[in-house]
């Protein structure tokens, strides 16, 4: 599973000993999602407005298959959209604050309700969103023309 809900992390079996135990974090400078607009889907690049990278709150986990294979995966924990992706999409990767970091990684630490209240919304004035080429949803795609912003959607 890609994404967990943050609002449901204790209650989802997958999730629960992994909240407890396996808090990692993803960086990121931008990330897309598509938005309906002109009767078909436009591709948007929602960043911070400086340009910064930042860190979406994640989970991990290491398991082994059924053929003896160690596989290693993640999932990004998702929230209610603020403002800016709102009318985007009806969710929100959970991006910590930078003041929040050490605490989401500190792992010998589990203070149920400190760790909820940072599964927050990011502050919607920091961040930013604009229509990019269709092009980015194919990886073969140069990434520099993929985050372009266009005045016009494709």
């Amino acid at each position: 599973m890609i994404n967990a809900r943050a609002e449901t992390l204790r209650e989802e079996p997958a999730f629960r000993m992994l909240f407890e135990r396996k808090r990692c974090m993803i960086p990121a400078d931008g990330f897309y999602e598509w938005k309906q607009m002109y009767g078909r889907k436009q591709p948007m690049s929602i960043t911070m407005w400086d340009g910064e990278p930042f860190a979406f709150a994640s989970l991990f986990d290491t398991w082994t298959s059924p053929n003896g294979q160690k596989l290693h995966s993640c999932t990004i924990i998702t929230t209610r959209p603020n403002e800016v992706v709102a009318d985007i999409h009806d969710r929100l990767p959970v991006i910590l604050g930078q003041e929040d970091e050490n605490l989401w990684l500190d792992l010998e630490r589990f203070d149920l309700e400190l760790l909820r209240s940072v599964l927050v919304s990011y502050n919607a004035g920091q961040m930013k969103a604009y229509p990019v080429p269709a092009m980015v949803g194919n990886p073969k795609n140069e990434a520099s023309k993929s985050i372009e912003n266009i005045s016009e959607p494709a």
